[in-house]
C-alpha cells in the first residue's frame, strides 16, 4: 500500500544514513589500499577498481553536499538528479536504479554483439564471392 509521509521520510533518511555509511566504510578501505600501494603492494584488479569507484564516489559526494549544506536547497536535488544522474555516489544508488542501469548495459551489449555478427557475416560473403 501506499506509505504515509512520516514514513516515506524515515525511509529517505536510513537510505542516506547507509549511503554514507558505506561510503565511510569504502573510503576507510581505500585509504589501506593507497598506504598498502605507497609502500610498494600490488593491487588486485578487484581492489584497484573498487579504490577507482570509492575515489570517484569521494568526488561525486562534494556537490552532494552543497544541496545538503544550504538551505532548502535539497528540494532542488531530485530535479539536479534527473539532469544528471550520475551525480550521486555509488553508495547511494536504489537496487532499482542499479537494475536499471544493469539493463542498459545488457542492451548495449546485446546491440554490439548484433552488430559484430551482421558485420562478420557480411565479410564472409564478400570472401566467399571473391574466392568462388
Amino acid at each position: 500500500g501506499k506509505k504515509s509521509l512520516r514514513q516515506r521520510a524515515v525511509d529517505e533518511l536510513k537510505h542516506y544514513y547507509n549511503g554514507f555509511h558505506l561510503l565511510w566504510t569504502d573510503t576507510k578501505v581505500a585509504a589501506r589500499m593507497v598506504w598498502r600501494l605507497l609502500h610498494g603492494q600490488v593491487l588486485t584488479r578487484r581492489e584497484r577498481r573498487r579504490l577507482l569507484r570509492t575515489c570517484a564516489d569521494l568526488f561525486r559526494l562534494v556537490p552532494f553536499l552543497v544541496f545538503v549544506i544550504v538551505p532548502f536547497m535539497e528540494f532542488l536535488l531530485p530535479v539536479f538528479l534527473k539532469l544528471f544522474p550520475e551525480m550521486l555516489p555509488s553508495t547511494f544508488e536504489t537496487e532499482s536504479k542499479k537494475e536499471e542501469k544493469q539493463k542498459k548495459k545488457l542492451n548495449a551489449k546485446l546491440e554490439l554483439a548484433k552488430f559484430l555478427r551482421e558485420t562478420i557475416a557480411e565479410m564472409a560473403k564478400r570472401n566467399k564471392a571473391d574466392t568462388g
